[in-house]
């Protein structure tokens, strides 16, 4: 069976995609289930990181099952396929707690792209990272020219995606793109998970806004969520929900 679980160690949410016979490729039903858990957790007040991770140990996901999309008019695979797995990994790298996921293998195409919709990844010294989409006759649909390529230097990219290239854990670590090679990657995910015990859970949030402003990561909602949150904390906020409340004129004072 195919899913995307949810389970959690503590406050630690682990999300672990699972379906071992394809390699962890990802279903219609998977996306579905990502999305769902993104929002129980989002909406977590005692959730202080999330891990992502796959099961096995031979990938962590090696794209999107292609039974799922190859039969998909061009528009149907453009609007159904390509922009709803967009709108979920989106949901990922906006996700207010932070992200690690935990590379147990191989990450190929959407595998590859969901990793790089987390904040930072752990990966086993055995896994390697690839854009095959090209030998499939399609290119990148969740992200793989956009946000992986702000997590990439530019050669490297394209020698992944043009190329079709694989880039091992050394050197995937020697460009920063992740921080951390273990055998153990959910031990090594825990223990990066278990430093946010104790911070402040609005400041981490407020910090990774700021972050995203500044990358361009959904910069309009971050700009409007940190001026909102700044809004919703003032004494002129509290006179005019009571205010309207009561259908009485507010009387704001600027505090």
């Amino acid at each position: 069976m195919s899913a995307i679980n949810l389970s959690y160690d503590g406050a630690i949410a682990v999300l672990t995609v699972s379906n071992e016979a394809k390699l962890n490729a990802l279903t219609t039903a998977m996306l579905d289930a990502l999305e769902g858990h993104l929002g129980r957790i989002d909406r977590s007040t005692d959730t202080v990181a999330v891990i992502v991770i796959g099961v096995g140990d031979t990938a962590f996901c090696c794209g999107a099952d292609i039974s799922e999309w190859g039969a998909l008019s061009p528009a149907e695979f453009a609007r159904i396929w390509v922009r709803d797995g967009h709108r979920i990994f989106d949901r990922l790298a906006r996700l207010s707690k932070p992200t690690i996921c935990a590379l147990n293998g191989h990450a190929f195409g959407g595998g590859l792209e969901l990793a790089a919709a987390c904040d930072i990844r752990v990966m086993t010294p055995r896994a390697t990272l690839a854009l095959p989409e090209a030998k499939v006759g399609i290119v990148p649909g969740w992200s793989g020219t956009q946000r992986l390529m702000r997590l990439l230097p530019e050669p490297v990219g394209k020698e992944m995606a043009l190329f079709g290239r694989r880039i091992s854990a050394e050197r995937a670590l020697g460009v920063g793109f992740i921080a951390e090679v273990a055998e153990d990657v959910l031990g090594a995910a825990k223990h990066i998970a278990a430093d946010l015990v104790g911070v402040s859970p609005r400041a981490t949030e407020i910090a990774k806004a700021m972050i995203h402003g500044a990358v361009g990561e959904d910069r309009g909602a971050a700009i409007e969520a940190l001026g909102s949150a700044a809004a919703g904390a003032s004494a002129d906020r509290d006179e005019g929900v009571d205010a309207f409340l009561n259908k009485r004129s507010p009387r704001f004072t600027g505090q």
